[in-house]
């Protein structure tokens, strides 16, 4: 028991109050990657390099993928890992920042969960959370490579995969920037649905028995999306009811991403639904 709540405080050490994750702050000219010109960059060399890739394997009329040996599975892994880490620090910072401004929230009569949902007018890119938004932020560029990994070895490059991830990357560039709200929450719900995907990714690349990969990544990703539209809607409703929140115009922003991203990804979901559909009824 006493290694335990040992190991505990150990863990909230490293997560929570370790100096770099107390002082954080959002300053574009010390941070790696926190300037527009680098986001910019970033997404054009990305998007560059992968059509690039993906034709020159059209080019070189390949037919074979090309081998690439544990290191998927490694990568999947470690996002998982990461994932895990995120989810747990972030939600030990919001804790930790309901636990120490409570006070406050009294005289504003505002709760945890409202807090969550929108951030007082005037909240600042610094402390705790925003350490670990930092951190999901940078995650995105390691999550890139799996593009890469997908053209290598299966010759096939989406529209909504090139979308999908430049999304992801300026939504948590936003989310800094102008201090948005719901980014707790949203962080929560990405990190806990990618470390689940990300692990049964490692999964069946060690060539474990899976029956459903492709549906099981979707449906998770659907209900990802289900979760992330109920809390624009609270968003929405606390901006109006309680005089205003945090970054609303970043979060405008991102909502119009979200929605364009959530009628590339249906009309992809029900377009292989329907294959799949006619696939089994066509060997039946």
């Amino acid at each position: 028991m006493v290694s335990y709540c040992y190991l505990m405080e150990k863990i909230k050490y490293w997560l929570i109050q370790h100096p770099s994750v107390v002082s954080f702050r959002w300053t574009p000219t010390q941070l790696y990657g926190a300037t527009w010109s680098f986001l910019v960059s970033a997404i054009s060399l990305y998007i560059a390099a992968a059509l690039i890739l993906h034709l020159l394997l059209k080019l070189s009329r390949r037919r074979r993928s090309f081998p690439l040996g544990p290191i998927p599975a490694l990568h999947s892994l470690i996002m998982s890992l990461i994932s895990v880490a995120i989810f747990t620090g972030t939600l030990f910072s919001a804790e930790a920042e309901a636990r120490d401004t409570r006070w406050l929230w009294r005289r504003s009569r505002t709760t945890s969960f409202e807090w969550l949902l929108c951030f007082p007018l005037g909240t600042r890119p610094s402390g705790r959370v925003f350490f670990w938004s930092y951190v999901f932020y940078l995650s995105r560029f390691l999550h890139l490579l799996r593009t890469f990994f997908v053209v290598l070895r299966e010759r096939r490059l989406s529209f909504l995969r090139l979308f999908n991830n430049s999304v992801l990357l300026v939504m948590s560039f936003l989310w800094l920037e102008f201090s948005q709200s719901l980014q707790v929450l949203a962080i929560l719900f990405y990190t806990s649905v990618y470390s689940v995907v990300c692990a049964f990714r490692f999964w069946t690349e060690l060539g474990l028995p899976s029956k459903t990969p492709l549906w099981f990544t979707a449906n998770c990703q659907l209900a990802l999306l289900g979760c992330n539209l109920a809390c624009h809607v609270g968003v929405l409703s606390l901006h109006y009811l309680r005089g205003g929140c945090n970054g609303i115009g970043a979060w405008l922003f991102n909502s119009l991403l979200n929605a364009a991203f959530l009628v590339q990804f249906l009309k992809s979901y029900v377009k292989t639904h329907s294959q799949r559909k006619s696939a089994s009824s066509s060997s039946t």
